[in-house]
């Protein structure tokens, strides 16, 4: 046997593992370090962004800083360009000009006299704080003062809008025999001494047109109104009401009732300024025109462009004192403006040769609302006199006296009127807080809804003729059933005593306008507190509460022709057009 082992040599199995794990190891470390390098990265990373986002959000609170001190910079400017202009436009009258809005408040612009037997459509709506302005206002339908918190305009005075442009449209013609010598007054001058002269024309006479005046003044956001029955809204700041529940714009907010779905969008169209008070607006049937009645002028605009078609101005009246157009109502077919006035006159006016077409006398106080029939064969109007009457166009003679004869009313005048769509019936508001319905062909009273607790100061049709829209100064709307059965006038089975469907509750003051869309989905309002809501009349919900005006939304109107516009007029002089729009799915 041989003393050496002939076996092989073999490496040993424990020293692999040892080189195994230590190749294991140095590659461990090194992900290590190389995660910790990428952790580093991240954390720097994590550093610059959270800087910036702090940058970012320093900056966006340095913006909202900047946006607030421009619009209460720009609001400073715009109140001493008005007193400017105003100091101006007094020394060009021979006035001297007021120096402070205390001298301003020393000395206040006269309101415009009283008139009717103790009646009160506007006494105290511009200036009284609310409650019961018919008893406790003095007596007289007086029109709406010039607005508080603002100069009012110089009398007889204008604020010189810019340079206007001629607008084609048929000649002007005589009226015929015994049509007073009345025509279009011209638009307000332009700045500067030189006015003006007209030139004769060989072709069609150009129609006077003015474009929107300059920029709004921006206002501080108001409360909204207090809750709406069935679904309202409460008080609510409305820097608080979450972004998709409100639309601003530079003078103007609505807000949406967070407590119901919301259906519609609302967006300012144009702003028309007025030297007076915008005591009415209406919409022509083809929704083409917008006619607003100021103090002695009816003003028609081009709901487009906003355009000044023509002013309306019956240059035979006496220039003393004031003349304040009441209501306004174009005939079905767009030719005819019926306007009522002051003077107890209800004047006619073919609108393409802007001349008085006929005047019809008869009412002894104040027009304080017209209204035609859809046919266009009929017009109503109502009066202080506490009567309203129904005129027919073919001849201008009054059809009907629809008088108040109750003699424990203490007031009845007659505040509004409105024609059914069937053109059956005439509804008509009054001071002594009834609405009343007569039948058109007879003149019979048909009904008395009583239910308010104040005056009734605006009444509507909706589109169905058997429901009617009241609007009190009891800071209430009203629904009423009317009952219409075809052929038969009211049915006789109906429980009169309570013919109330609804009772809107939200207004904080006065409600001096309502109104109802085309398609019968809202009701519109216009009150004393500045706000105009918009109503579902199924519901009686609150859509929305918008605030658009600095005094007394006096007037509120609908497009009829489908639009989905409406119009405001107001104690702050302005004119405003709007549209809501439903919103898409």
């Amino acid at each position: 046997m041989s003393v050496y082992n002939h076996r092989p040599m073999v490496p040993a199995a424990q020293s692999r593992i040892v080189e195994l794990l230590e190749a294991i190891r140095a590659e461990f470390d090194q992900l290590s370090q190389e995660a910790m390098i990428c952790k580093s990265q991240r954390d720097d990373l994590e550093h610059k962004i959270n800087g910036q986002i702090q940058e970012m959000n320093a900056f966006q609170q340095s913006l909202f800083d900047m946006e607030r001190t421009q619009k209460t910079v720009k609001q400073q400017y715009e109140e001493e360009i008005a007193r400017l202009r105003q100091q101006l436009e007094q020394a060009r009258s021979g006035h001297a000009p007021m120096t402070s809005s205390a001298h301003s408040a020393q000395h206040p612009q006269p309101p415009p006299p009283n008139i009717g037997p103790q009646s009160n459509l506007f006494g105290g709506i511009m200036n009284a704080s609310g409650g019961s302005g018919a008893s406790t206002s003095q007596p007289g339908l007086v029109a709406p003062p010039q607005m508080s918190d603002q100069p009012p305009p110089p009398h007889g005075g204008h604020y010189p809008p810019p340079q206007s442009q001629g607008y084609p449209y048929p000649p002007s013609r005589s009226g015929g025999p015994g049509t007073p010598n009345s025509q279009a007054a011209p638009l307000p001058t332009d700045q500067g001494a030189n006015k003006r002269k007209p030139v004769a024309q060989t072709g069609p006479a150009p129609l006077p047109t003015a474009p929107t005046p300059g920029r709004p003044v921006s206002t501080p956001k108001q409360p909204i109104p207090a809750a709406a029955t069935g679904g309202g809204f409460t008080d609510l700041d409305p820097d608080n009401v979450p972004p998709n529940m409100k639309t601003e714009g530079s003078d103007w907010l609505a807000v949406f009732n967070p407590k119901i779905p919301r259906y519609l969008k609302v967006d300012l169209v144009h702003t028309l300024d007025h030297t007076s008070v915008v005591c009415c607006v209406k919409f022509s049937p083809d929704g083409r025109y917008l006619a607003a009645g100021c103090n002695r002028q009816t003003h028609i605009y081009d709901v487009t462009t906003s355009t000044r078609m023509c002013v309306l101005q019956d240059e035979s009246v006496s220039k003393d004192g004031d003349l304040y157009i009441r209501s306004v109502c174009f005939s079905p077919d767009g030719k005819f403006l019926a306007t009522g006035a002051e003077d107890k006159q209800i004047r006619i006016w073919d609108i393409s040769k802007r001349r008085i077409r006929n005047v019809l006398t008869g009412h002894e106080q104040d027009i304080y609302s017209l209204d035609f029939s859809r046919d266009g064969r009929i017009i109503v109007s109502g009066s202080g006199d506490r009567t309203a009457r129904i005129w027919s166009m073919a001849d201008a003679t009054c059809l009907h006296t629809l008088r108040i004869n109750e003699n424990d009313q203490k007031d009845p005048g007659v505040t509004s009127v409105a024609i059914s769509p069937d053109s059956r019936y005439v509804a008509a508001g009054s001071l002594d807080k009834i609405v009343r319905v007569w039948d058109v062909q007879t003149g019979h009273l048909l009904e008395r809804l009583e239910g308010h607790k104040d005056s009734v100061y605006s009444v509507a049709f909706m589109p169905d003729g058997k429901t009617i829209v009241s609007g009190s100064l009891d800071k209430t709307l009203k629904l009423w059933q009317l009952g219409v059965s075809e052929g038969r006038g009211f049915s006789a089975d109906r429980d009169r005593k309570n013919p109330c469907k609804q009772t809107l509750t939200g207004h904080k003051d006065f409600v001096l306008s309502v109104a109802c869309t085309a398609d019968g989905n809202w009701v519109v309002s216009g009150s004393k507190d500045r706000a105009v809501q918009f109503w579902d009349p199924r519901t009686g919900n609150i859509q929305f509460v918008l605030k658009g005006h600095r005094n007394s939304v006096i007037s509120v109107a609908t497009s009829p022709a489908g639009r989905h516009l409406f119009a405001t007029g107001s104690g702050d002089n302005r004119a405003r057009i709007w549209s809501y729009e439903p919103i898409g799915p």
